[in-house]
């Protein structure tokens, strides 16, 4: 091997950066480098990384509703509504399993969308929350006021 910096391409013109692939832009990793589909481009790693952060928030939240709703059939005191802890309990567990759910969708879809260099879709993990702690929380008012043995 010589040292001559000609044989090395440092003064033929030659730039062995531009050698390695790029996006549309020029200025980021494309499919070649990432072994995805031609269409289809590597993230930068940090909105990956986010992406994955709020997906596993979301699971975190769905782990919190489903012990909770084995919680409240396992450790409240009988209501005297006829499975009045299973009334409160069961729908918790069912939002837990529908959250988990629903963030690996919205978690596959932004990272498609990622990968597309697509907007990111929109996200009905809020409403799915919201409107199931509202029903759990009416369930719960009419337990209440129904009143405990």
């Amino acid at each position: 091997m010589s040292a001559d910096p000609e044989s090395r391409g440092a003064t033929s013109g030659h730039d062995p950066a531009a050698d390695v692939p790029t996006g549309p832009g020029g200025d980021e990793p494309g499919a070649a480098e990432s072994g995805a589909s031609p269409a289809e481009f590597e993230p930068d790693v940090r909105f990956t990384y986010a992406n994955e952060r709020t997906f596993l928030a979301w699971n975190r939240t769905a782990l919190a509703l489903i012990a909770t709703g084995v919680a409240a059939t396992q450790l409240l005191p009988e209501f005297h509504v006829a499975y009045g802890r299973r009334i409160l309990g069961v729908p918790l567990i069912a939002l837990g399993a529908l959250v988990a759910v629903t963030s690996f969708r919205q978690w596959r879809a932004n990272e498609r969308a990622m990968r597309l260099r697509r907007p990111l879709p929109t996200s009905s993990m809020t409403t799915v929350l919201s409107i199931g702690i509202a029903v759990v929380a009416v369930v719960a008012v009419v337990l209440v006021l129904l009143g405990t043995k």
